[in-house]
């Protein structure tokens, strides 16, 4: 039982919407600008597909931010490639270290065949382009049945649905979030609950109803509480009824944001900094295209003798207009003044949307190709622009989602005595932004390496050269199998084994 009511879930839920209202305009912008392709309903609450498309002249944006999105997903969890492992702990003995590391690699790899049988690549980029649109971005991670290819299951839940709440620090304590459902699918998501009466009513009457159900999981000690509240059609929140309440050791739903200012608790996004940009860019072609249409079919001048008839007047190839005798005829208007000038002014604009959403520096180079010394440099400034964004990512997306992801493999019985407290056993980055970031403390390495040598074989003596290698081979991503493990059999991992 976890103590909460309908009545106080409704009551966190208000103060949450209350909290969000402010951002709603600004992310219906953001949505109209960079996403126009989002479908209707509740989940597109922010971006009506049919209106926004039609005055949407410029595509520049939608496609920075389809880029950006596929380069966070490639930088950060590429499909199929080891964006992850697991090493020893600090409190792991020295001697116990390389024989624990070779098991942990195994348990690494299990994990690793879960996330690439599920539909993590698919939910996690539709994730990456709300979190490049409006700067926050929620990630719902259940564990599928058993039976099935794989323990995870995701879902990308879409910002309109998702309301948080937290403390003055700007950090998140609550999730609330609404969804839509017909009295069927209520009934297919909550098949253990006890639904009230006058639910069947209404199911029997109309089925195709919608209903709203509000979920909360809000942070406890230890663990998080989860509460799913169904509101009355009327809107009395006495009438609101319970329909499931449980807890979990780590929370399914996973809300990481951007950046976010100082006491805020919604993130900002790169599509907020360059919307003055997108905006005055897509006048600029709606006013270009005005003048096209104008400079291809003319405005014209036609003296009014009671004979000439407009509407029968067709300005196409061929056509042949009569006029009277002595009359001027039809006469193109000159326009006052050329738009030449628009053609610098977007291709301006165009180059500062794509600087801001990280395109011409994040974006593959497709015109020529690059020397090391180049990859090197690119993949230092990559380093250098994302590692602020990839430091808050590591915190709110990536730790709770591999800790919940052993958390449910390990309830199942395949990670027997696998727990990622930091001490034992601790979470490695090895996403190419990551492993930037090592080749370069693997340069200083080689170059102090390389200072040794040059001061002859009595320098050269106080490197330890089995442990320089396996070093070397960690940060440089080689598997585990290619180094000489120790004749010792660790009794660490034999024990964590056994558990």
């Amino acid at each position: 039982m976890t103590g909460l009511s309908p009545e106080l879930v409704r009551k966190g839920f208000e103060r949450a919407r209350e909290r969000r209202q402010p951002w709603e305009p600004l992310w219906r912008e953001c949505y109209a600008f960079a996403q126009p392709q989002r479908g209707l309903g509740l989940g597109a609450e922010f971006g009506p597909a049919r209106r926004y498309n039609e005055s949407l002249f410029d595509g520049t944006a939608p496609d920075a931010v389809e880029q950006l999105a596929a380069s966070l997903l490639a930088e950060l969890t590429p499909p199929w490639s080891q964006w992850f492992g697991f090493r020893p702990g600090h409190d792991v003995p020295v001697e116990d270290r390389l024989a624990l590391s070779g098991w942990l690699e195994e348990m690494a790899a299990r994990v690793r065949g879960h996330f690439d049988r599920s539909n993590f690549a698919v939910e996690i980029h539709q994730c990456f382009l709300d979190l490049v649109t409006v700067g926050t971005a929620t990630l719902l991670f259940q564990e599928a049945p058993l039976g099935e290819a794989s323990a995870f299951r995701f879902t990308a839940v879409p910002a309109a649905e998702i309301y948080v709440d937290g403390d003055q620090n700007g950090q998140i304590r609550q999730i609330y979030r609404v969804s839509s459902l017909t009295p069927a699918s209520l009934k297919s998501r909550y098949p253990d609950a006890k639904l009230p009466s006058w639910l069947a009513a209404e199911g029997e009457c109309r089925p195709e109803q919608r209903l709203e159900v509000i979920e909360m999981v809000t942070a406890q000690s230890p663990g998080h509480a989860y509460v799913a509240v169904l509101k009355h059609p009327s809107g009395e929140a006495t009438k609101d009824h319970l329909l499931a309440e449980g807890s979990f050791e780590h929370s399914p739903f996973l809300t990481f944001r951007w950046i976010k200012g100082a006491g805020e608790l919604y993130g900002r996004s790169p599509v907020m900094t360059a919307l003055p940009d997108i905006k005055t860019a897509n006048k600029v072609v709606e006013l270009i295209l005005k003048n096209a249409s104008i400079a291809v079919t003319g405005i014209w001048l036609a003296d009014d003798d009671g004979v000439l008839n407009p509407a029968n007047i067709r300005l196409v190839p061929g056509s042949i207009i009569p006029k009277a005798v002595g009359s001027a005829g039809l006469t193109p208007l000159q326009a006052p003044g050329r738009f030449d000038v628009s053609q610098l002014v977007l291709d301006d604009l165009r180059a500062r949307i794509r600087h801001t959403l990280l395109t011409d520096r994040l974006g593959p180079v497709a015109d020529r190709t690059m020397t090391a010394t180049e990859v090197l440099e690119r993949s230092t400034e990559m380093t250098r622009l994302l590692g602020a964004i990839f430091g808050r990512l590591q915190a709110e997306l990536l730790n709770p989602l591999l800790e919940r992801a052993v958390a449910i493999l390990r309830r199942r019985g395949e990670l027997p005595g696998l727990v990622l407290d930091g001490r034992t056993v601790e979470l490695q980055a090895r996403a190419p932004l990551a492993r930037a970031q090592a080749r370069e403390d693997v340069t200083n390495v080689l170059l102090w390496l390389d200072a040794l040598a040059k001061l002859g074989p009595g320098a050269a003596q106080s490197v330890d050269v089995a442990a320089t290698a396996r070093w070397l081979g960690a940060h440089l991503g080689v598997p585990d199998e290619l180094v000489v493990e120790s004749p010792t059999i660790g009794s660490l991992a034999a024990a964590l084994a056994g558990r």
